[in-house]
């Protein structure tokens, strides 16, 4: 299973996403993960990019809403705990379940 992380360097969330993205795939070998810079406004719109950090599974955004815009921004997620800057490792196991069983 293709999984992306994209990101632009100066969002401070990234790493947190890579670290649950990591201990997914370390649990889960058919996860390979690929991360992705994003940085300019091409890129954005090339990646549909909807903010940092994004995770996308085979070229979708598992959290982004269908009018969700495209852009160089950081990114809020909605966890159990409150607004963050990454989704949880549950929410993104979650994600990931749900939409390869789909």
């Amino acid at each position: 299973m293709d999984v992306t992380l994209l990101y632009f360097d100066d969002c401070p969330s990234w790493r947190v996403a890579d670290e649950h993205l990591a201990q997914l795939a370390s649990e889960a070998p058919d996860i390979e993960i690929r991360r992705v810079i994003v940085d300019t406004p091409e890129a954005a719109v090339e990646h549909r990019f909807c903010g940092s950090p994004s995770i996308h599974v085979d070229g979708l955004d598992l959290f982004a809403e269908p009018d969700a815009p495209v852009g160089l921004s950081c990114r809020i997620y909605q966890t159990p705990e409150g607004p963050a800057g990454s989704p949880t490792l549950s929410q993104i196991a979650e994600a990931i379940s749900t939409r390869t069983s789909s």
